[in-house]
């Protein structure tokens, strides 16, 4: 199986983007801080504001379930998918090419130079 270079996939897609796909509506919204039920466990009211994500740095945390990380990693939860095929369906679904790993590069990582 080729790899993927989940950085890369990090890097391309925004956090709103997931959470469009993910149907997330944010209760507030205060700059890159947005914060609403959690998509991951569900809202316990519908005035809910257990989940908190930052968009600009694309990370998330459910201070109700305790799940936290970054976007891919939200849409893998979510999903309830490993990595690498959320990050294949995630791609896909907002039409960004697969950024795949080089041949000699997959062998290295973790490797210094």
């Amino acid at each position: 199986m080729p790899g993927i270079d989940f950085r890369q996939v990090r890097v391309r897609v925004s956090m709103s983007a997931v959470l469009d796909l993910l149907g997330g509506q944010p209760r507030t919204r205060c700059g890159a801080q947005w914060r609403g039920g959690c998509p991951l466990h569900g809202p316990p009211s519908a005035t809910s504001r257990c989940f908190a994500v930052h968009v600009g740095k694309k990370v998330y945390h459910c201070f109700r379930c305790g799940a936290a990380g970054n976007v891919l990693e939200l849409y893998a939860a979510a999903t309830r998918q490993p990595l690498y095929q959320a990050a294949l369906e995630l791609c896909g679904r907002l039409g960004h090419a697969v950024p795949w790993l080089e041949r000699g590069r997959q062998g290295n990582r973790g490797k210094k130079s």
